[in-house]
């Protein structure tokens, strides 16, 4: 998700917008579109669909903690490229996945320090 979201972030601060993008967002950065979007109300329909998202994970980490035998964070995705590898090929791809993963949440941490305290957009120095 980090990837995503450091992706998402430097998206907005490099001017693109989806279409249908609200007019009272139309001048804010990254940094700056958490008020604009409380004030236009979005972050509530956000609240919402991140709430029933969670709710129906728990029904997965429920059964994990029941002894279903699921690893935490496997929701079953991607599954077909472990196909016909080896175990420690899949332990190897899985500490890639977990590496690059930290990684992208330090990224992520690091875009947000710096647009705001630099007050800049992109590149943020």
């Amino acid at each position: 998700m980090c990837q995503l979201a450091w992706l998402g972030y430097i998206s907005v601060d490099l001017g693109l917008r989806i279409p249908g993008y609200p007019e009272a967002m139309s001048g804010a950065t990254s940094a700056t579109v958490h008020d604009a979007a409380v004030e236009y109300g979005a972050l509530g329909n956000i609240l919402v669909w991140i709430g029933i998202a969670e709710m129906t994970s728990w029904i997965g980490v429920s059964q994990m903690l029941q002894g279903s035998g699921r690893a935490p964070g496997d929701f079953g995705f991607g599954t077909k490229y472990l196909a016909g590898k080896s175990e420690a090929e899949i332990e190897k791809t899985k500490l890639q996945e977990i590496t690059h993963c930290r990684l992208a949440m330090m990224a992520f941490a690091g875009v947000v320090t710096q647009s705001v305290l630099f007050d800049k957009g992109f590149p943020y120095f």
